[in-house]
């Protein structure tokens, strides 16, 4: 049966070359349930930017807070570089959020009511170079949600293994 034009997408996607991921909690999505992500900026000086380019930083231990209404990166390290001599910077300061003070307000409510967390997801340049960081309103899991999700990895894997080999 042939494909009709309308139903074929008009052009092919363009992979772009300034989307690069600096630097991804992978453990984020073990450890919480994810409700919904949000993309924010971040205040950041000209070492770090540079130090980032070089895919030098982790935010598996940080986390997101909502202090003084503003949104704050809390320990998430970007490796100094080497380069800036004494211009460089603080490998763990603290590091502002930008966004929007309806969404601030939001996910100053989600924290404060709902007992959520500010989980810090990806950090990534998007399409324009310009470094973003997405976080996830997220609610902790405990240990039998944790094992649930680890036996429906397992089993997933299982299932490619099986439908590879039949």
């Amino acid at each position: 049966m042939p494909r009709l034009a309308y139903l074929m997408p008009a052009m092919a996607e363009k992979t772009n070359p300034n989307y690069k991921v600096i630097a991804e909690n992978r453990r984020a999505r073990f450890d919480y349930f994810v409700e919904s992500d949000l993309e924010v900026g971040i205040v950041l000086s000209g070492s770090e930017v540079k130090s980032l380019r070089t895919g030098q930083s982790n935010i598996a231990d940080s986390y997101a807070s909502v202090e003084d209404g503003e949104l704050w990166l809390i320990n998430g390290y970007i490796a100094p570089y080497k380069q800036a001599g004494i211009f460089g910077h603080e490998e763990r300061r603290r590091r502002k959020l930008l966004v929007s003070k309806k969404e601030l307000s939001r996910l100053w409510q989600a924290v404060g009511r709902e007992g959520m967390t500010l989980v810090p997801l990806v950090m990534y340049f998007n399409h324009k170079g310009i470094v973003k960081l997405k976080i996830g309103i997220a609610k902790g899991k405990k240990v039998t949600d944790k094992r649930q999700t680890e036996a429906k990895r397992d089993w997933n894997r299982q299932k490619q293994r099986l439908l590879k080999q039949g």
